[in-house]
């Protein structure tokens, strides 16, 4: 049985068919004692370094979700801590389409990466990793006004338009983020892929939706401060997770400014460290920075200006008429009058009619299954809606069952038809249906003729919205693109599988399991067999300096990581902070009790 857990917490058990696509099983017992060594080494680093600059009480957030420093958690352990607050968390197979991972977040899910990061790549990786989504994200869920932020940012990102190059930019850092992340990848392999993400980079054109609202995302969610320019406080995931960016990004040569609507206007790398980070001073002011933007959406402001950015989107949205009917499917046309109002839509391929997010009985995507067009605008003459008519108004036009009704729109369409049904669920009429009918515009373009079928038409004078994705979308069966492109499982050599037994056994001596005499020898065998890695002999010190035992053999192995830190540059820093906890033991500091050790699958 895997460790994915089976809906108990009642966030994840909420969550449409459409999200669960991404989520995949934790897979807790593949999990190494290397990847064991990293997270305990990471969040040690943390601590150590982040009780002092983060913005929330570093272990209460832990404990808020779930989370010890000595133990990678398991998914089932944060969902019961969660979901006392509200949120839930699933697994996922690295990076995820953005639209998806905007309404996770409004569903209030956490979205993690159920791999973790290479020894190579500890100090930061630009693939999503258990230990940026968990340790970065989940332990200031606990603050309410972040969390109604998180949500919030969810719910206005989930309806965003984006562009068709949105995924292609996606695909591009997905790919390259995985070959970072592989071990052994060639480093010819790895600049082609650098160099497609910048020529995809340089081709999108004007940002959508999407992109704005992931620069705010970045630059929040991710790499945000709070506080003062002077002297702010750490809350974004990307920094609580990143050992080397936490301390880097307090320096001087990172600027800090101030965090507001023209934030929008500043681009970001996900592969190199930020050249200027943003400054809130409260939480609120992140939601007012949103609203701001929120209010130059589509599905704000809809019209021709929301029709022409879901045109652009080249993938299924919605356009909300004024009566409250929802038209979903690839926009691929509209009209427009001198006034630049809109006179006409037109979907092309399988569409859907809904009210209030539920698909409308009859009206899915196998009954028009070729698209969905209709006239947009007030009858001609008429100072009433024609969703607003009264059975009087509707007689006066010939519009009863069986009658013959003559339209003609103030935009100059005319439409002559046999009324088949008129659809009025409320207060508004929706749809009227017609055979024997005939569309045309003003200019003799046909837009519907009778040998076509029976012509549905929408009733409304204008769209009030337009946003990304279905309307009703586990009726619609929406499946987001997901990358063909998975993230790399390890084959592990003999020698790897040794260097493994070594982490496991230290594990156990730390927790007075096997007998502290072994650790000679196992540090004879690092020194001779695994002469590339440091964090083994950085955790036999750590046993033998606490211990107060093995006198030589601490001086020995100081000597050695000393030499090794001075030699090997890659590992100056990681050694020397590792020495640095060690003197300042972080486990004196910690009281939080391991709810992940013994959790059986």
């Amino acid at each position: 049985m895997s460790d994915f857990n089976d809906f108990n917490n009642p966030q994840v058990a909420n969550l449409p068919k459409h999200l669960r696509q991404f989520i995949v099983a934790q897979q807790y017992e593949n999990y190494t004692p290397i990847d064991q060594a990293v997270w305990r080494y990471v969040m040690r680093q943390n601590y150590s370094y982040l009780k002092q600059v983060a913005y929330y009480p570093y272990i209460k957030g832990l404990n808020s979700a779930g989370l010890s420093i000595e133990y990678i958690p398991r998914l089932q352990t944060m969902n019961d801590h969660l979901g006392k607050i509200g949120w839930g968390a699933v697994t996922v197979d690295g990076f995820i389409p953005p639209a998806a991972f905007m309404e996770y977040q409004a569903y209030r899910v956490l979205v993690i990466a159920a791999d973790i990061r290479h020894i190579n790549h500890i100090e930061y990786t630009p693939a999503p990793d258990i230990i940026h989504e968990s340790a970065g994200h989940a332990p200031i869920i606990a603050d309410k006004d972040y969390n109604s932020y998180l949500s919030y940012f969810g719910s206005i990102g989930a309806k965003a338009m984006f562009s068709s190059k949105d995924f292609q930019l996606y695909e591009a850092i997905r790919k390259l983020s995985i070959l970072k992340e592989a071990a052994n990848t060639a480093e010819a392999e790895i600049r082609k892929a650098e160099r497609h993400l910048q020529r995809v980079s340089e081709d999108m054109g004007e940002p959508s939706e999407m992109a704005l609202l992931g620069r705010l995302h970045w630059w929040t969610v991710e790499y945000g401060l709070i506080g003062t320019l002077e002297k702010p406080k750490i809350y974004g995931a990307g920094l609580l997770s990143s050992i080397g960016e936490s301390a880097s990004c307090m320096q001087e040569n990172v600027k800090k400014l101030w965090y507001n609507k023209y934030t929008v206007n500043y681009p970001y790398d996900i592969t190199k460290t930020q050249p200027q980070l943003f400054v809130t001073e409260t939480f609120q002011n992140l939601i007012d920075v949103l609203e701001e933007f929120a209010d130059t959406m589509a599905f704000r402001r809809g019209g021709s200006e929301g029709l022409i950015k879901a045109i652009e989107c080249k993938n299924p949205a919605t356009a909300l008429y004024s009566s409250g009917l929802q038209v979903t499917g690839v926009f691929t046309d509209l009209g427009l009058d001198k006034s630049d109002e809109l006179t006409f839509i037109k979907t092309t391929g399988p569409s859907a009619l809904s009210l209030n997010g539920r698909q409308l009985e009859g009206h899915g995507k196998e009954y028009h299954s070729s698209g969905f067009s209709s006239p947009v605008g007030k009858l001609k003459g008429r100072n009433t809606m024609l969703e607003d008519f009264n059975e009087h108004e509707l007689a006066e036009m010939g519009l009863f069952i069986g009658g013959r009704a003559q339209l003609i729109f103030e935009s100059g369409i005319e439409l002559e038809g046999n009324v088949q049904t008129i659809l009025k669920p409320g207060d508004k009429i929706l749809l009227i249906t017609f055979d024997d009918c005939r569309v045309i515009e003003k200019n003799g373009n046909v837009l519907f003729m009778p040998e076509w079928g029976t012509y549905d038409m929408a009733v409304g004078a204008s769209i009030l919205s337009v946003f990304n994705g279905a309307a009703d979308k586990d009726s619609y069966e929406e499946i987001t693109q997901i990358s063909k492109q998975q993230t790399n499982h390890h084959v592990y050599d003999e020698k790897t599988i040794e260097l493994h037994r070594i982490y496991a056994t230290i594990r156990s001596i730390r927790e007075g399991i096997d007998s502290i005499d072994e650790l000679p020898a196992l540090f004879h065998t690092v020194k001779k067999n695994h002469r590339q890695d440091w964090l083994a002999a950085l955790e036999i010190l750590e046993i033998v300096h606490h211990k107060i035992v093995l006198p030589s053999l601490k001086k020995e192995l100081t000597i050695y990581l000393e030499l090794k830190a001075i030699n090997e540059k890659d590992y100056t820093k990681l050694i020397n902070d590792g020495l640095h906890v060690i003197a300042n033991p972080v486990s004196q500091l910690i009281t939080l009790k391991d709810d992940n050790s013994n959790t059986a699958d």
